[in-house]
């Protein structure tokens, strides 16, 4: 599939892929990671340098990533934010560079103004952690490009979200809030609307894990393609004991867990050993 037409040509592309995709159920998504930061929870620095951000994100596509998330700014817990504009500095070479490669392009951000470019430069998909909450305008931007988005789940900032955690039921209360969100968006006129429970972000092992099990009750709640990220996350280290850098085959059998139960995207670091992880329980869940 080419990649080096229109901005409108690339959009009408990746809405096909993904339509053909689910279609049949024919398999999990992946989206590769692609982190231009320099403070990123598991391999922040890695690859902070234009060159080897691109380098990375060609070794990802050919490993079998469906599409690439490229991000300027870390949202790990604690994370200080950081500006629009060196959020741009840091992802729009990035997206340029990368926007001829032949894969759909998602930019990561909360920023109306960094998606916006981002969307200009190449990028076809909107990934907000805030599901719009932080800065309501990316509904807009993604309303005014056709693009679609990646409502992510997130109570509070990144700063402050593992302050306080407090749930009854995290499976009904993230599906409620993640409805709300849609809701926003519709009004905002986006019509391609993905959703994500947003592991991590606000939540503890124990809401980590009711959220993937209760991953099919949010799909037929909220009637929307789910996207998962749970590679590398601190409640994997909690079950594993590994270090982030060490988590792969628990991120991968997270990976396998969520398209078996329902995610139709799985946001992985470790792109390989996940689309073999994958393509067993995409097999099972066909079987079934």
């Amino acid at each position: 599939m080419g990649w080096v037409g229109s901005y409108h040509t690339r959009l009408t592309d990746v809405a096909r892929l993904f339509e053909r995709l689910w279609a049949d159920g024919a398999r999990t998504l992946v989206m590769g990671v692609v982190n231009v930061t320099p403070d990123s929870f598991s391999d922040g620095g890695c690859h902070a340098d234009v060159a080897s951000a691109v380098a990375h994100a060609a070794r990802l596509f050919a490993e079998g990533a469906d599409l690439l998330d490229v991000g300027g700014e870390s949202t790990r817990p604690g994370a200080a934010p950081v500006d629009a504009a060196e959020e741009l500095d840091r992802v729009l070479p990035v997206v340029a560079a990368l926007a001829p490669l032949g894969v759909p392009l998602s930019i990561d951000t909360y920023k109306a103004e960094v998606a916006e470019a981002a969307l200009v430069k190449g990028a076809a998909l909107i990934n907000d952690i805030s599901g719009g909450a932080l800065d309501p305008g990316i509904l807009s931007v993604a309303a005014r490009h056709g693009a679609p988005i990646v409502l992510g789940h997130l109570r509070g900032t990144p700063a402050t979200m593992m302050d306080h955690i407090a749930f009854a039921d995290v499976v009904a209360e993230v599906g409620d809030e993640l409805a709300g969100r849609v809701r926003a968006a519709q009004q905002a006129g986006v019509h391609e609307i993905w959703v994500d429970p947003g592991l991590g972000f606000g939540k503890g092992t124990r809401e980590n894990l009711a959220l993937l099990g209760g991953l099919g009750t949010l799909g037929a709640r909220l009637g929307r393609p789910l996207v998962v990220g749970a590679s590398r996350k601190r409640f994997l280290g909690e079950l594993t004991g590994l270090p982030a850098a060490e988590r792969a085959a628990p991120s991968a059998v997270a990976a396998a867990l969520s398209g078996f139960l329902g995610a139709h995207v799985v946001r992985v670091h470790d792109v390989a050993v996940t689309r073999q992880a994958l393509a067993v329980a995409d097999a099972v869940r066909r079987a079934r």
